[in-house]
């Protein structure tokens, strides 16, 4: 975890959070910055004392990987999606798992939450984006068009649009308050893994080609290019203020980007493997990150199979 609290990227504390049994593919913090939540390839979700570091509970439920993981504007719920082609919504005060949302038919790898806490996007191997009613768990609209596996989504934050990102190398920029037609940006050359919204409606998207792209959505433009990172790029991640972009990438460090200049301002190295993944508080003063380094190893009693 790396504090920042006046956003000039000249500090850097570390904590470790290792428990996990397999990589911590996603992790992200409740809306007052008390909770961190993460998932992994073991099967399972934690959720911690951001702070203290203290495991308060191992969630288990899903039959494979857990892909991706999200809390709810208010953090009541949060939402996981897995390699087992289920979604699942739970409460994060009990741990227990309120939902299960059934409708793709390969593996899940993105879930988000609309930022009024009503819809979920999902999107996974079937090449479709999956839009569910939260309340009743229904189906409200599958978004089909992408030629491949669709790696991530992501709301925009008046809740009017969703990007999505894909294995056919572009970004999907779709309205959900009028007939018109999806958006279509492209300019990566390889698999898109990672979507982010800014406050001011900026979208950054990256990707297997290592490179960060920063997009003007309404106009399908593009804003920067950023290039630097020596693998692929695993996630992006907006500050608050919108101001600055971090953005983790594998075999290789955090970045974090001037949104200004669209210049590296700096790199971070706390991992000894890849960082899959990287968020800020919404405090905008921690980034939390995550890798396949400091595995927990089992105790002989714990070797029981993913529930």
């Amino acid at each position: 975890m790396w504090r920042n609290p006046a956003e000039d990227f000249t500090k850097v504390g570390v904590k470790y959070f290792s428990r996990h049994k397999g990589e911590v593919n996603c992790c992200v913090f409740s809306h007052d910055c008390q909770i961190l939540l993460t998932c992994s390839d073991d099967g399972r979700l934690h959720l911690w004392n951001a702070r203290s570091g203290q495991l308060l509970a191992k969630v288990s439920g899903h039959k494979g990987p857990v892909k991706s993981c999200v809390f709810s504007a208010d953090s009541v719920l949060f939402a996981s999606a897995s390699h087992d082609c289920s979604v699942r919504i739970w409460h994060t005060a009990t741990a227990k798992c309120l939902r299960v949302l059934a409708g793709h038919t390969r593996s899940v790898e993105t879930v988000s939450f609309s930022p009024d806490s009503k819809w979920l996007i999902t999107g996974g191997w079937d090449k479709d984006a999956i839009l569910w009613d939260v309340q009743s768990g229904d189906v409200v609209r599958v978004l089909s068009g992408h030629k491949d596996a669709v790696q991530s989504s992501m709301f925009s934050l008046d809740s009017q649009f969703v990007a999505t990102g894909s294995w056919d190398y572009t970004v999907k920029v779709w309205s959900l308050t009028s007939e018109e037609r999806e958006k279509t940006l492209e300019g990566h050359r390889g698999n898109v893994s990672c979507v982010c919204f800014s406050i001011s409606g900026m979208l950054a998207s990256g990707s297997w080609d290592g490179t960060v792209h920063v997009w003007v959505p309404k106009q399908g433009a593009s804003l920067f290019v950023l290039r630097g990172h020596r693998g692929w790029v695993r996630t992006v991640a907006f500050s608050r203020s919108g101001l600055v972009l971090a953005s983790a990438a594998e075999n290789d460090t955090v970045r974090i980007w001037d949104m200004s200049t669209g210049k590296c301002v700096k790199s971070l190295q706390a991992h000894e493997d890849s960082a899959l993944g990287c968020t800020f508080a919404p405090s905008g003063a921690l980034l939390t990150t995550g890798s396949a380094d400091l595995l927990e190893q089992p105790e002989p009693w714990e070797k029981d199979p993913i529930q």
